[in-house]
């Protein structure tokens, strides 16, 4: 196992989110997002009749392998997608060593509580070991490769929005007055995109590590300024692979295409299952309900997987859609849910695999690999 300090990490995106998961705090709320999922899904479930589950399910045969698809080309878009995000000064990145980088990531990210705050800074680690990228490199292709996905959501969340305009307005949501999901949704779209893109303007202005080097320089520790001066370096160098960015414009619009796309797997795997259960819904229908879903999902990131809310979203939406037979809810739910399973049961296969272990994540967390 390759040992590193935690000045590998160098960079400021590393460094805010190894401030952030320090905190206990960011772990306890994982663990009550956790508790607060497990008590929805069984609020959810306590009605369903899981014999009638199980038939709809089994009359589907074979067939059901191809729900695993759309998630599989969701991963291969994604790393397909981050290649492109590398600074210009890397090459030859091997596309099987870095699709077994995004499995082990994202199985943490979408697993543990909190773990995206694992997931993440864990990325430019596995780079560097499993590829040999060097972390500055490596630090500068999460940062873009994430803001991305931002600005990718915003527009998917757009897209999905306008086209279920007049469904989304049907559903109705607790605490908020009947028919607003549609202007929020359009509304909360157009806001993560011009956020999203807001900071990766700024982080591609050729400055941002060392305007974050100098602010953290402000706090009042001898040590952590010891420390920061002796990592200025770092910074600077972080800068100087994110500044390589200004003249690959059309590379960065290529790539958000292919992000958008990998949004559009959610729906479709969606619309796979249902298709095979025999739920007579439109692909725009489904692409609505799964934009609000994801949308959700985010909204309550401190739960693993969006335990619950999932669950919770898809109750509202398929009443809204006329789809009152709980046997084919229950079934589209587990459906998914087991898809989860068997996808994030490979993830943490490939991670054992590689000799990649959760201590590995931990001690990125906690800075001491």
């Amino acid at each position: 196992m390759v040992k590193m300090s935690f000045e590998c990490f160098f960079s400021p995106l590393s460094l805010l989110f190894m401030q952030l998961t320090k905190k206990s705090g960011s772990t306890l709320a994982g663990y009550i997002g956790l508790g607060l999922g497990i008590v929805l899904v069984v609020f959810q479930f306590r009605q369903i009749d899981f014999g009638g589950v199980i038939d709809r399910i089994s009359s589907i045969g074979f067939s059901s392998v191809v729900i695993l698809l759309p998630f599989l080309a969701l991963h291969l878009l994604e790393t397909f997608a981050w290649i492109k995000v590398f600074p210009p000064s890397i090459m030859a990145i091997s596309f099987s060593k870095l699709l077994k980088i995004q499995f082990i990531a994202e199985t943490i990210s979408m697993t543990l509580p909190a773990g995206v705050a694992v997931g993440e800074p864990l990325r430019p680690f596995l780079c560097h070991r499993f590829i040999g990228i060097p972390l500055p490199a490596g630090v500068a292709s999460v940062a873009v490769r994430k803001l991305m996905l931002g600005v990718a959501q915003g527009l998917y969340t757009i897209i999905g929005a306008i086209a279920g305009f007049s469904l989304l307005q049907t559903v109705p949501i607790p605490i908020f007055p009947f028919g607003v999901l549609g202007y929020i949704m359009v509304g909360a779209g157009i806001i993560i995109f011009l956020v999203f893109l807001f900071l990766l303007f700024l982080l591609l202005n050729g400055n941002a590590a060392q305007n974050v080097h100098r602010l953290l320089m402000l706090v009042p520790f001898k040590k952590v300024k010891t420390w920061l001066l002796d990592r200025e370096r770092g910074f600077l160098d972080t800068d100087e692979e994110l500044k390589s960015f200004d003249a690959h414009v059309g590379r960065l619009l290529f790539v958000l295409l292919i992000y958008i796309l990998a949004w559009f797997m959610l729906a479709i795997e969606s619309y796979i299952i249902l298709q095979l259960l025999g739920v007579p819904l439109s692909f725009l229908e489904v692409l609505a309900m799964d934009t609000a879903i994801t949308m959700l999902r985010v909204l309550f990131f401190f739960i693993p997987s969006g335990l619950g809310v999932q669950e919770l979203g898809y109750r509202l939406f398929f009443q809204a859609l006329g789809v009152h037979d709980v046997a084919d809810y229950g079934a589209f739910v587990l459906l998914r849910r087991f898809k989860e399973l068997l996808w994030y049961s490979f993830g943490y296969g490939v991670m054992f695999f590689s000799g990649v272990h959760l201590r590995d994540a931990e001690g990125v967390k906690s800075g001491v690999l």
